[in-house]
């Protein structure tokens, strides 16, 4: 079987732009929308939304590797590597090297890519970590580098990449071709396009030996970011983790192809899903200062502390929904204390209530 990258045209993707228009439209205009709606929201929260969307974008872009990080670990990370002032939460290497690596994708999110900025992304991200050769360096490896998966002694090969002997060719081509479809490059691209196929193109290098798909997504949101003119983030990888098994299948596709049509259809509903996540977050920040300046001074201390950690859960809140246990234990309120707090809350409309008896839940009341 041939990969697209030994077919004689490579690296000539053929894509039907028309095919696009549609969706490349919708992603801008929703663009415009996230940005106006973030200026409705104070400077203290549109940090804390950074903050929110750039840990879970950490924690989901490992997901999809099978890498579980804990939350209150990547948010203190993300905060330290901003310079802010963050909890006493011990991190552990994976957190702060990808929580390092998110910011640094932040700050420089108008910058040309170049093999400095990736190399720095890998190293960071693979920080602490071991048995690992050419961190923060191309891999000079002589065996294969293949994706497999089965039984060590009947693996299925879903992809071979180009030797380690020509990587540095191929990703000299592929970067000066993202800098030059770059919004300010000779040759721009709309985002979508150029983010999918910015994706596409370098996992076919797959130039590291580990850590090619978090590098390669980060390299979608730089696309959709420097499209926006603006450093927001999109969740990509959070829409990307929920559909993994499509997503793997689709790259295996489009890895034996110079067509990449079938793959930036499916690409770019993936991209307008992560953009209309991220406007949720967005409104879910706008609605946590609604609710707030509507009940200044009408809520007890424990009432606020209770809401702020609602809060700081995200737009997923509690899972399950908040009980009257849990409200014990943040506040530190007896149970009739707890009981009347919560019913006050709820009279005041800043909780909705399901359930029964033990059963009962709490949930954020947003409008």
């Amino acid at each position: 079987m041939a990969w697209n990258w030994e077919l004689r045209d490579w690296p000539e993707f053929v894509r039907d732009r028309p095919a696009l228009a549609a969706r490349e439209a919708r992603f801008l205009e929703q663009a415009g929308v996230l940005i106006g709606t973030s200026r409705h929201i104070s400077e203290e929260d549109r940090i804390n939304l950074s903050i929110s969307v750039m840990s879970l974008e950490a924690i989901d872009t490992s997901q999809i590797e099978g890498e579980t990080l804990d939350r209150a670990s990547a948010q203190s990370s993300i905060q330290r590597a901003l310079g802010l002032k963050a909890d006493q939460t011990s991190a552990r290497p994976a957190e702060s090297g990808i929580a390092e690596m998110m910011v640094n994708l932040l700050t420089t999110s108008g910058d040309p890519l170049s093999d400095a900025m990736l190399h720095r992304w890998h190293r960071t991200m693979l920080n602490g970590r071991s048995g690992l050769k050419s961190v923060g360096g191309y891999r000079q490896h002589e065996e294969p580098m293949q994706i497999i998966s089965g039984a060590s002694y009947a693996p299925k090969v879903h992809y071979e990449a180009p030797p380690s002997s020509a990587v540095p060719g191929h990703m000299a081509a592929f970067i000066d071709w993202f800098n030059q479809t770059a919004p300010t490059g000779a040759a721009p691209l709309l985002p979508i396009e150029r983010s999918g196929l910015a994706h596409l193109w370098f996992e076919c290098i797959h130039p590291y030996k580990d850590g090619n798909g978090r590098i390669g997504r980060a390299i979608s949101e730089k696309a959709l970011a420097q499209g926006r003119q603006r450093p927001v983030f999109t969740s990509l990888a959070g829409a990307l983790l929920r559909h993994r098994k499509a997503y793997y299948r689709e790259l295996e596709l489009a890895s034996a192809t110079l067509n990449a049509d079938r793959w930036l259809n499916w690409f770019a509903d993936i991209a307008l899903e992560a953009q209309d996540l991220s406007l949720s977050q967005v409104e879910f920040m706008l609605g946590k200062a609604r609710l707030f300046d509507r009940l200044a001074g009408q809520l007890n201390t424990r009432q606020d502390k209770a809401l702020l950690v609602m809060f700081a859960e995200g737009i997923d809140g509690f899972k399950g929904g908040l009980s009257a246990k849990n409200y014990m234990t943040i506040t530190g309120a007896p149970t009739a204390t707890a009981t009347r707090d919560l019913a006050d809350m709820v009279a005041k409309g800043a909780l909705v209530r399901e359930g029964e008896l033990k059963s009962t839940r709490y949930f954020l009341k947003l409008s």
